[in-house]
């Protein structure tokens, strides 16, 4: 998939418009995704909700899979698991996704979350998942 289909598919996601999260690279196999940690997003302790983290991952290893395929498919997550390893305090989180194991019918994929925090990455989540390529 070219990186303008990519993009243009992101921009389609109207989840990812409302977290404020853009497309910070692109690469065979790997995207990287950012988002604001935003005051509509916290959870009652005041660090970002782990729906915020997961939403993110999952995207972004969606994203992953789909920088192998062509323009006419997309995927669907078919399961993810989700390691939440701190909470989420910072300004922004930034998730890499990437492809494990890239097939025919399912696409193996991880993503690891990092919650950014006076310009300092923590990792915060890790998660791995299974995606279908379907008809875009």
């Amino acid at each position: 998939m070219s990186y303008d289909h990519l993009l243009a598919a992101f921009d389609s996601q109207t989840m990812m418009t409302s977290i404020g999260a853009s497309v910070a690279d692109v690469a065979t196999g790997a995207v990287t995704l950012t988002a604001p940690i935003g005051e509509g997003f916290r959870q009652h302790h005041g660090f970002g909700h782990a729906g915020l983290t997961f939403a993110l991952g999952d995207t972004a290893g969606g994203f992953a899979a789909m920088t192998l395929l062509p323009a006419d498919q997309a995927v669907v997550t078919s399961e993810i698991k989700i390691h939440l390893l701190s909470p989420a305090i910072g300004e922004r989180l930034i998730a890499r996704g990437k492809v494990v194991k890239p097939g025919k019918r399912l696409i193996v994929v991880m993503s690891e979350v990092f919650a950014v925090n006076d310009g300092v990455e923590k990792q915060i989540a890790l998660l791995t998942g299974t995606m279908i390529p379907v008809p875009a």
